[in-house]
């Protein structure tokens, strides 16, 4: 169990460390708030997933167990939906891509 939870808590630091080289390099806000949004949900995911075997089989603490796994899926639920709306927004403020977009399913929701 400790070998599973180490190999989760490594695959969080490593989606963590992608998305952030990902928001250093990438060229344009959107592709910059994919990579954060990379960063939260899969390398959250990877250390909750870690710390909520280790609460269960370590500690043998069930309440805490599920908070955590609680805590990941409110992760799962919110950080897209957030994502969603700062891009939105972003758009709606005149930020557009450095390239032009082949679909622009922002563009019909505000006619500019």
């Amino acid at each position: 169990m400790r070998i599973l939870i180490d190999i989760l808590m490594v695959a969080g630091f490593v989606f963590a460390l992608a998305g952030t080289k990902g928001i250093i390099q990438m060229p344009d806000p959107f592709c910059r708030m994919q990579a954060s949004t990379c960063i939260t949900t899969l390398g959250a995911l990877g250390v909750l997933l870690a710390g909520a075997l280790y609460a269960f089989f370590v500690m043998g603490s069930v309440n805490t167990g599920v908070k955590i796994l609680v805590i990941g899926l409110l992760i799962l639920t919110i950080n897209p939906v957030g994502a969603h709306a700062i891009a939105k927004g972003a758009y709606r403020s005149g930020i557009r891509p450095d390239k032009e977009m082949e679909i622009d399913d922002y563009g019909r929701d505000f006619h500019d």
